[in-house]
């Protein structure tokens, strides 16, 4: 009971900081590092049971090529347990699964964790008839990226 609570705290606390960026980009500012905030989420993925498939950093394929990059992680992963709802109505949300998180530096220093919303990605694909797949969906990656970012 007491993990409900502290979760409902962090939700409502962090409920105002979350944004819609570019469309069907949703953002989050974080107080860690991009690289703990992906370890962050990457960690809260696997104890969830999802599948990390690729953890990218751009910066360090930048600076392979001599050219500067401020910290930028990408971070893909999925569940076919709802992936495949998804597909099975239709192929072509397969174009954006799996799921991913952006964690990125500002000029600023500042840190965000950015993730396509399921139901841009859904009304994207013309997925009329998943809405109950697609709400857990935006819950669960919301609560991550919250459980990440935070202090």
């Amino acid at each position: 009971m007491k993990q409900i609570t502290r979760l409902t705290a962090m939700l409502l606390a962090f409920s105002g900081a979350v944004a819609h960026a570019a469309d069907g980009l949703v953002t989050l500012p974080s107080a860690h590092s991009v690289g703990e905030t992906t370890d962050r989420l990457e960690k809260g993925l696997n104890a969830a049971g999802f599948r990390v498939f690729a953890r990218i950093d751009h910066a360090a394929g930048a600076k392979s090529v001599g050219i500067p990059l401020a910290p930028t992680e990408l971070l893909i992963f999925g569940k076919p347990d709802a992936g495949t709802l998804l597909m099975q109505s239709q192929r072509t949300v397969g174009i954006d699964l799996p799921l991913k998180y952006l964690v990125w530096e500002d000029a600023d220093g500042k840190v965000t964790v950015g993730w396509n919303d399921p139901a841009w990605i859904s009304a994207r694909h013309g997925i009329a008839d998943k809405a109950a797949v697609v709400q857990k969906m935006q819950g669960a990656l919301k609560k991550f990226a919250i459980e990440a970012s935070q202090p």
